[in-house]
């Protein structure tokens, strides 16, 4: 009997991503994101939809060898879908975007500011490997439009004068994500998790700054 379910299932993880627009504010000129996203449900094969999205990032022209500045990237808010393929999407859950620490800097630390309608449990950051992971625990309602935080990445510039340094997202295939979350879309009397793991190809240029002497 479940498997007459599986194309409603599918449709449905698409339809998430797909709904999961993000609108850039008024004042800020926004890079625009193209993720290539693969869905899974529990039932038939994997989904594959691209979903595009603005991201605003923010940090000096130029700064001096050896100095410390600042990098931040900010989205504009984001609507969450309440349904999606013929399904009730009940929530999204541990959702997460990774950005990796520039090349020719030192991070010094990590902070969020803003967020906002964010539901259950407090966002955090983490580093690993050279990658700073924002996750937002959730569970985030179908319906809603929440503000996800902006990511503040405290920096030391190390690169020599001359150089450039660029900040993007993290992310280079499905099994290497930059953008994870988890759709819960009610079935019967239940609901069904259905994953979804996306990445930029080639990942886009949010911030460049100039490193001089």
């Amino acid at each position: 009997m479940l498997h007459t379910f599986r194309i409603p299932l599918a449709s449905c993880a698409l339809g998430v991503v797909a709904a999961l627009s993000i609108s850039a504010p008024a004042a800020a000129d926004p890079v625009a994101v193209t993720w290539d996203c693969q869905a899974q449900p529990p039932i038939g094969g994997p989904q594959q939809l691209n979903l595009d999205t603005p991201i605003t990032g923010s940090a000096p022209a130029s700064v001096p060898a050896g100095s410390d500045f600042e990098i931040a990237a900010e989205s504009a808010p984001l609507t969450i879908p309440s349904s999606a393929g013929g399904n009730t999407v009940r929530y999204l859950k541990d959702l997460q975007v990774r950005t990796p620490v520039p090349a020719g800097t030192a991070l010094r630390g990590v902070t969020l500011t803003g967020g906002s309608n964010l539901g259950t449990g407090v966002p955090t950051t983490s580093v690993s490997n050279g990658v700073v992971i924002l996750t937002v625990p959730g569970t985030l309602a179908g319906g809603s439009t929440i503000q996800l935080p902006t990511i503040r990445l405290a920096v030391t510039a190390t690169a020599p004068a001359g150089s450039t340094i660029t900040s993007t997202l993290a992310g280079t295939s499905y099994a290497d994500p930059g953008l994870t979350f988890t759709a819960n879309v009610k079935i019967l009397f239940g609901g069904i998790d259905v994953p979804a793991r996306c990445y930029t190809a080639p990942s886009p240029v949010l911030t460049s700054t100039t490193v001089t002497g």
